[in-house]
C-alpha cells in the first residue's frame, strides 16, 4: 500500500508540474481542452464530496463534522482569496491584474497550501479505504493539470524569469507529494480520526469544486463547458460503481 500511495502521489505531482511547464515553455494551450478538464474535475469532486467524504465524516464523528467542513472551506478561502488580491483558477488571461510580484507570491503560497492538502487527502483516504482513496486520487488528478497552468501563468504574468517560474511551479507540484508524505506521520488511522480529517478535507474539496472551478466554468466562452460538469458527476458514479464491483 505504501508504494501505491507514493506512486499515485507522484503521478498527481507530475501532472501539476506538466501543466505548468506547458504554459511556461509554449505560452499557449487549447482553451477548450482546459475548460472541459476543469468541468470534469468540478463535477467529479463535487459528487465525491457530497456522496462519500461528507457522509463518511458524519458517520464517524456526528454533528462535529459540519464545523470542520466549514473550517476546511474557510481555510482554503483564507489562503486563496482573502490573503490573495486576485486569482483565477486555470490559465491567467488578465495579466495586468497580477503584475505585482507580491500578489504573485501570495497566490503561489495559497496554491502551495491547496496542493499540500490534496496530497494529504490522497494518502489518508488510501490508508483508510482503498476504493475511496482511488476516487479521491482521481478527483485530485483531474484538476492538477489546470492547477499547474494557474501557477505558471500567474508567475509568468508577474514578470518572473522562465527558470524562476519553472522552479516555483515545481515547488507547488511537490507540495502535493509533501502532503502525501505528511500522512505517514500519522501512525494509526482509526475511524474517528478519519472522520475529523475527512470533514476538514471535505470543506477544502468543496471549495475547490464550487468556488475555484464552477465560477471559471460558468464564465467560460466554451459553450458546453457547464454541461460537461454533469459528465464529471457521471464519471464519478461510473468509476465508483466499477471499483465497488471489481475490488473486494
Amino acid at each position: 500500500m505504501t508504494s501505491l500511495i507514493l506512486t499515485l502521489g507522484l503521478i498527481a505531482t507530475l501532472a501539476e508540474i506538466l501543466g505548468g511547464f506547458i504554459i511556461i515553455l509554449t505560452q499557449k494551450w487549447p482553451r477548450k481542452f482546459q475548460d472541459y478538464t476543469l468541468s470534469i474535475a468540478a463535477g467529479f469532486i463535487i459528487a465525491l464530496v457530497l456522496t462519500n467524504l461528507i457522509p463518511e465524516s458524519i458517520e464517524s464523528i456526528g454533528e462535529a463534522a459540519s464545523i470542520l467542513i466549514m473550517v476546511g472551506y474557510a481555510t482554503l478561502h483564507l489562503f486563496e482569496h482573502t490573503l490573495v488580491p486576485h486569482l483565477h483558477f486555470g490559465e491567467e488571461t488578465h495579466s495586468e491584474h497580477v503584475l505585482s510580484k507580491t500578489a504573485s507570491l501570495s497566490i503561489f503560497f495559497g496554491l502551495f497550501v491547496h496542493a499540500f492538502f490534496d496530497g494529504m487527502a490522497i494518502a489518508i483516504s488510501l490508508k483508510f479505504n482503498y476504493i475511496l482513496g482511488l476516487l479521491v486520487f482521481m478527483g485530485v488528478f483531474l484538476h492538477k493539470f489546470p492547477e499547474g497552468m494557474t501557477v505558471a501563468s500567474i508567475l509568468s504574468a508577474s514578470g518572473k524569469k522562465v527558470i524562476t517560474s519553472l522552479i516555483l511551479t515545481s515547488i507547488v507540484g511537490f507540495a502535493t507529494f509533501a502532503g502525501v508524505l505528511s500522512a505517514f506521520a500519522i501512525p494509526l488511522i482509526n475511524p474517528k480520526l478519519v472522520g475529523y480529517l475527512f470533514a476538514f478535507i471535505s470543506g477544502i474539496a468543496l471549495y475547490v469544486g464550487t468556488t475555484d472551478l464552477i465560477p471559471e466554468i460558468n464564465n467560460s466562452k466554451t459553450k458546453f463547458a457547464p454541461i460537461v460538469v454533469f459528465i464529471g458527476m457521471l464519471i464519478f458514479y461510473i468509476a465508483s460503481d466499477f471499483l465497488h464491483k471489481t475490488i473486494h
